[in-house]
């Protein structure tokens, strides 16, 4: 975690690291973390293309949704809600995605930007930050994790679940096999979601095929694919 990420998140929720957690009561939230990164590069590879802003996931529904799920009829309080997203921005793409970072915020997501000096820079690391610091400061009842990426996110979520909070992961079902998987954690496909997509994606999902089967189109021409092996080899 950063410093000044950590001291911002620390600050707004009035939470002191050298507390015990049972020094009072904790307020119930319901966490939504969204791995922009992986969500972008996932939706490439299920599509086969670049995505457009036709093909891109509305916040505002996915916002619904997650509220709606939140919500518990009758009870004397309902949880608090809180939505994050997490980005890498690379510094010649500033410009281009100051437009998307205000709309995200002006759906209810708070954002949290961190410039993509290497290629290896990554926001995972922060978004379990970010997870762990909530899940002290709170009563984390849900946490809704948007993201395929097993490899980092499987066993800390797993923890969680353990421990109580209900986990779910959204993500595309041809990516998120160790969230389908796994006995502890919930999965739903994104385009699942209502709305979350203005028409549906170009993609047949395995787990929903026709009864009479169905043609998968190659993403990349055989003689690309052929070339790039060549090429590998020379």
């Amino acid at each position: 975690m950063t410093e000044s990420f950590a001291v911002e998140t620390i600050a707004a929720d009035g939470y002191d690291a050298g507390a015990s957690p049972t020094d009072a009561v904790r307020p119930a939230l319901d966490l939504l973390v969204w791995d922009a990164p992986n969500i972008d590069m996932t939706l490439a590879n299920v599509i086969g293309a670049r995505p457009t802003a036709a093909s891109r996931p509305r916040f505002d529904a996915i916002a619904a949704w997650f509220v709606d799920g939140a919500e518990q009829p009758g009870a004397a309080q309902q949880p608090e809600v809180e939505a994050s997203v997490f980005a890498n921005v690379p510094p010649q793409h500033a410009t281009s995605l100051q437009r998307w970072v205000e709309a995200l915020r002006s759906f209810g997501y708070a954002v949290f930007a961190r410039p993509k000096l290497q290629p290896d820079d990554d926001i995972d690391q922060s978004m379990l930050d970010h997870i762990s610091v909530r899940a002290h400061s709170h009563h984390l009842r849900r946490l809704v994790v948007f993201s395929g990426d097993g490899r980092n996110f499987a066993e800390p979520l797993e923890d969680l679940a353990r421990a109580g909070t209900q986990v779910v992961v959204v993500a595309f079902s041809e990516v998120a096999g160790y969230a389908i998987s796994s006995e502890l954690l919930q999965f739903v496909d994104i385009e699942d979601v209502p709305g979350a997509f203005a028409a549906p994606l170009d993609r047949v999902r395995l787990d929903a095929l026709p009864v009479d089967g169905a043609w998968l189109r190659p993403t990349k021409s055989l003689r690309d694919a052929a070339g790039a092996f060549t090429a590998r080899r020379a």
